[in-house]
């Protein structure tokens, strides 16, 4: 008989989609991380793993899901147990690599104590962005070059673990997301004076990093991107295909037509 479905529950609206999605699923979530789903499931502190790993199989949980943002908490070096003291030379190793190497050593830990981790976008696929997503007003072709420019950037940066967004007008990088996130970049992007722009407007893009491991960082968007890319006066977003979640789907498109920019999907060769 199979086992149960888990669902470590971090910040943002991921989470929701994916327990109401699977209502049959176990809630976990973790001390000092933020969750809408707080309430529903059972808290654990990192420094005590073992004791979410006991839990978990206690339960019959033989499949898991990480979900939303999970942010790195301060870790009381006291409170260790045995098992994450067992994790932490591993664990400080993978911390200064970035978050993918950080991401790929959490999956490998959980996959060492049987658990299969799946991705948000294998049990809810609706949420990618499929191919042939058009919305808003039509690209042309001077938008269409910096798109391909902001995938180029991002492709070229991907082997250092910084980021999955780009923002390009006119050819130029207007700057690309790193760990301050989304928001911060495009908040700075709206600063930039006109003249750095070559008359465009500019464009989004956003991209999973090549090599990575989508099970548990797969890049998303929601309504709050759209409406940030709009504040800081770029033209739309490009999202590649079969690699990006858009989240609030219906809100997110609406909010893209309501400021009047464009949001597509393409597969980015």
């Amino acid at each position: 008989m199979a086992g149960r479905l888990a669902i470590l529950a971090c910040s943002g609206a991921l989470p929701v989609a994916l327990a109401k999605a699977h209502p049959e699923a176990l809630i976990y979530t973790l001390r000092g991380v933020p969750s809408a789903l707080a309430d529903r499931g059972q808290e654990f502190p990192i420094e005590k793993i073992g004791t979410l790993f006991a839990a978990m199989k206690e339960a019959g949980v033989d499949r898991m899901v990480f979900a939303g943002a999970l942010s790195r908490p301060a870790l009381s070096p006291a409170d260790l147990d045995a098992d994450m003291m067992r994790l932490a030379p591993r664990l400080m190793a993978a911390l200064p690599k970035g978050d993918d190497a950080l991401l790929r050593f959490v999956i490998e830990t959980f996959e060492e104590q049987g658990f299969t981790v799946l991705g948000a976008h294998e049990l809810l696929p609706a949420l990618v962005a499929e191919e042939g997503l058009t919305i808003g007003p039509a690209v042309t072709t001077a938008q269409q070059s910096d798109i391909a420019r902001g995938v180029e950037i991002l492709r070229t940066t991907a082997s250092l673990d910084i980021g999955q967004g780009c923002a390009v007008a006119g050819g130029q990088c207007l700057g690309i997301e790193t760990v301050q996130g989304t928001d911060a970049l495009l908040g700075y992007v709206g600063t930039t004076p006109e003249a750095l722009k070559r008359g465009q407007k500019g464009v989004y893009v956003k991209a999973a990093k090549d090599g990575q491991d989508l099970r548990i960082d797969m890049p998303a968007v929601g309504p709050d991107t759209v409406t940030a890319i709009a504040r800081a006066g770029l033209s739309g977003l490009a999202l590649q295909v079969g690699r990006v979640m858009i989240l609030d789907r219906d809100e997110t498109l609406a909010a893209a037509e309501e400021a009047g920019i464009f949001l597509i999907s393409q597969a980015f060769e």
